[in-house]
């Protein structure tokens, strides 16, 4: 009886130092399993209207940074930079053609300047040999007249001139209806190049569903294009642990996709609130019966060795474990 108590004495000691030891290494290094990979991901949406013309890629293909992934119709997009280049040469020849009759007015105004001075000249000899009885009264009313009407002309003249101004508004290139223009030639252009689209990252098509000779319309995504470059996992960490991690510290990433294998990783950020706080329904624990509910705080760990001979994907499952005796008190 003593022999049994002595071993169920010792495997009691023994299961106390093993439960210890396990606390011990959960507090150096907590980890969790409510953890998923991540990557960046675009929503390939064309910047212009049209149709598909040509489809270069498949569902789940591997495609490479800056390759075309597809192209819309042309030619209407060119059609409409033929107009808007013919608008723009309307648009100088009227310009043209204004600065011709802004110089024309100036002409005219020129010479009606010296026809009033010479009217002037006129009607101050007439006055005078009127005086002297040298000239009929009649001759000197008619140079007064003409006087007078040169006044005018020069005043209509200067309005003229004002008016041609008016329309030519800036000369030049500078004018408010080349440059209107010439925007309209250089977002014609713009519509043309947007016609291919390209990969913004290397990565893999996913969620497609264009077939060449659909309509799409700009700002309309047509799949996903999931980046390559750059993959983390959202590590849901228990609130009680959060205390010990800090940024910067190692972390080893089992994936189960591939459990004989260990990547490596890095905490990169700790999220600001938990879970519950950004959810569609969060919970009203200031009514009615309150359980207390230990909360989970995302965790986001950069890997840092990902192997394309062993891919990844967005949204498998992972199990991390986090070194909190490394850069400990780095915040």
């Amino acid at each position: 009886m003593r022999k049994k108590l002595s071993l169920l004495s010792l495997a009691i000691i023994i299961a106390g130092i093993v439960i210890y030891l396990y606390h011990l290494h959960d507090v150096s290094y907590p980890g969790t399993d409510d953890a998923y990979v991540g990557a960046n991901t675009v929503s390939v949406a064309p910047q212009v209207s049209g149709a598909v013309a040509q489809l270069l890629i498949s569902n789940h293909q591997q495609v490479k940074k800056g390759a075309l992934l597809y192209s819309i119709e042309r030619r209407p997009y060119e059609i409409a930079l033929q107009q808007a280049q013919a608008n723009l040469a309307t648009a100088e020849l009227q310009v043209e053609q204004n600065q011709a009759a802004v110089t024309a007015a100036q002409a005219e105004v020129h010479r009606n300047e010296v026809l009033l001075a010479n009217a002037k000249l006129h009607a101050e000899r007439s006055a005078h040999l009127k005086r002297t009885d040298l000239l009929s009264r009649q001759q000197a009313d008619d140079d007064e007249a003409n006087y007078k009407a040169a006044q005018a002309n020069l005043a209509v003249a200067k309005a003229n001139l004002i008016e041609a101004q008016r329309k030519l508004g800036v000369p030049g290139a500078d004018n408010a209806a080349v440059r209107a223009a010439r925007a309209t030639v250089d977002k014609a252009q713009w519509d043309i190049d947007h016609t291919e689209i390209h990969a913004q990252c290397s990565g893999r098509i996913g969620e497609l569903s264009l077939e060449a000779g659909d309509m799409v319309q700009a700002g309309q995504a047509g799949f996903v294009l999931i980046c390559d470059r750059v993959y983390w996992v959202d590590a849901n960490y228990k609130e009680t642990a959060i205390s010990r991690i800090r940024v910067g510290q190692p972390a080893d990433v089992s994936i189960d996709m591939y459990p004989d294998h260990s990547f490596h990783g890095v905490v990169q950020s700790i999220s600001g609130a938990s879970g519950v706080a950004f959810s569609m329904l969060p919970p009203e624990n200031a009514t009615g019966n309150w359980v207390k509910v230990t909360q989970r705080v995302p965790v986001r760990i950069r890997i840092t060795d990902a192997d394309p001979a062993m891919p990844l994907r967005v949204g498998t499952s992972a199990t991390i474990t986090v070194d909190t005796t490394s850069l400990s008190t780095k915040r």
